[in-house]
C-alpha cells in the first residue's frame, strides 16, 4: 500500500495491519535497522586510536617546536649562519627542540625514582603495606644526646647524622636522623638484602656462578678489579667480597645479576624506604647513592624480622657483616669482646658506619653514624670513634 506526500512529492510505502477488535486500520512505517559487526566496530576504533596516537607522537612535537620558534626564539634570539643552532644574546647555544614528554610530564627529568629504557619515572613508595616493620620507639636517650652534641661542638667542620636504638627498652637518639647523606659503601647493605630476597623468590641460588669480565671491573675498594678475566665466582663468593672487603666489582656483578640497580630500588620502594636509593654503579665517588641514618637503622632492625627474611638469609647476612675488614670506626669505640655486624662507607666527603652491637652482658643496640666532612679530613674518623665510645658506655653499663 502506498501513500502520497503532497508536501515533499514522495511516495511512501506503508503496511496496513488490522488489530483484533479494532474498527480502523493502524498504519505502521517500516524501518530498516542494520546490525553492526562487533569485530569491525572494534577494529575501526582501534585504527582511529592509532591514528590519534601517531599524530600526537610525530606531528605535535613539530607543531610545538614551530610555535616555540615563532613566539620566543624569533623575538629574543638571533640566528647565525656560522654556527648551527640558535645563539642567545649571551652567545650560548640554546636547544630549540621541544620534547612532548617534557610538556606532558614537566618534572619527569627532575623528580624520579626509577627509569626504563632511558626514560625517568616517579613511582609511588609503599608506605601503608610495606614489607618491613618500623622501629618501636619509646623515650629519647636525652643524657646521651647532650654528650654527643657537646662532642659535635669540638668538630665544627663536620655535619654528622646519628641514630641509636636500644632493643630492650626501645629508647632512641636521633641527630639529623632524617637528613639525606651520601651512602658510599653502606649502600651495599640494601643491595645484600635485596640479593637474598631474590634468592628467596627462587630467581637464582647462592650457588649460581658468574664470570668476571672487563665490563664489571670497577675501581676503588676490592681486589676483584685486579683478577684475570674469565674467573668463575659464585653468588656466595661475590656477596662475601662485597661486604667484607667492600668490593665494588662484586657489587656491580650482583646488581647486574638481579636486574641492575633499578631492581634494588624497586625493593627499597616496596620496603617503604623513600630516601635510600641507588643512583649510580660503584664506585659512586660523587655520592649520588643516598640514605638517612633512620632508614638505615630501620633496615638493620628488620634483619631479625622473620616476616621479612627467612632464617637462612639472615644467617648468611650476619656472617658476612660480622667479618668486615674495616674495624677502625664504630668498632674502635666498643669493647673488643662485643660482636659487631656492620658496613662502613668512605668516599672522601662522607665517612660512615652502620651496624648492630651485641655487648658481652647481653645488651644490644643499633647505631648509625654518618659524617659529611672536608675531603678525607681525619676529623671524621676521630669523631666516629669518640661518639661510638660515648654511646657504648651510656648504653652498656
Amino acid at each position: 500500500m502506498y501513500a502520497y506526500n503532497y508536501r515533499t512529492a514522495e511516495r511512501i510505502e506503508y503496511t496496513c495491519t488490522r488489530k483484533k477488535r479494532v474498527n480502523r486500520d493502524t498504519v505502521v512505517k517500516h524501518k530498516v535497522v542494520k546490525k553492526r559487526n562487533p569485530i569491525l566496530n572494534f577494529l575501526s576504533r582501534l585504527m582511529a586510536l592509532s591514528i590519534i596516537c601517531a599524530v600526537a607522537y610525530f606531528v605535535l612535537p613539530h607543531v610545538f617546536n614551530r610555535m616555540y620558534y615563532q613566539t620566543y626564539i624569533k623575538q629574543n634570539i638571533k640566528l647565525t649562519s656560522e654556527q648551527p643552532g640558535f645563539i642567545g644574546k649571551t652567545g650560548s647555544v640554546i636547544d630549540s627542540k621541544v620534547n612532548i614528554r617534557d610538556l606532558v610530564f614537566p618534572m619527569s627529568s627532575k623528580v624520579y625514582n626509577t627509569s626504563f629504557m632511558g626514560e625517568y619515572f616517579l613511582t609511588p613508595i609503599n608506605t601503608k603495606n610495606r614489607e618491613i616493620s618500623s622501629l618501636y620507639l619509646t623515650n629519647k636517650l636525652t643524657p646521651l644526646e647532650v654528650k654527643l652534641r657537646k662532642l659535635m661542638k669540638s668538630y665544627p667542620m663536620l655535619k654528622p647524622g646519628i641514630f641509636v636504638w636500644e632493643y630492650d627498652s626501645g629508647k632512641y637518639l636521633g641527630i639529623n636522623e632524617n637528613e639525606i647523606f651520601s651512602a658510599a659503601s653502606i649502600i651495599k647493605v640494601p643491595v645484600l638484602v635485596r640479593l637474598f630476597k631474590s634468592i628467596e623468590a627462587n630467581q637464582f641460588t647462592i650457588y649460581d656462578e658468574m664470570f668476571l669480565t672487563d665490563y664489571y671491573r670497577s675501581s676503588g675498594s676490592g681486589d676483584l678489579q685486579y683478577k684475570q678475566s674469565g674467573l668463575k665466582l659464585t653468588i656466595d663468593q661475590l656477596a662475601h667480597d662485597m661486604i667484607t672487603t667492600s668490593d665494588n666489582t662484586a657489587t656491580n656483578m650482583l646488581m647486574s645479576k638481579m636486574g641492575s640497580m633499578e631492581d634494588v630500588n624497586a625493593g627499597l620502594r616496596d620496603w617503604g624506604l623513600s630516601r635510600t636509593r641507588v643512583n649510580n654503579w660503584l664506585p659512586d665517588l660523587d655520592g649520588t647513592n643516598t640514605t638517612t641514618p633512620a632508614e638505615m637503622a630501620t633496615l638493620l632492625y628488620n634483619l631479625d624480622n622473620p616476616g621479612f627474611l627467612n632464617v637462612n638469609s639472615r644467617e648468611y647476612i650476619i656472617d658476612y657483616m660480622s667479618h668486615v675488614k674495616n674495624n677502625r670506626l664504630i668498632q674502635a669505640g666498643i669493647d673488643p669482646k662485643a660482636l659487631f655486624i656492620h658496613k662502613t662507607g668512605d668516599i672522601g666527603t662522607m665517612l660512615g658506619d652502620a651496624g648492630i652491637v651485641y655487648a658481652p652482658n647481653g645488651k644490644r643496640y643499633i647505631v648509625v653514624i654518618l659524617a659529611n666532612r672536608p675531603f678525607n679530613h681525619p676529623a671524621g674518623k676521630d669523631f666516629i670513634q669518640k661518639a661510638s665510645e660515648i654511646i657504648y658506655k651510656e648504653i652498656v653499663r
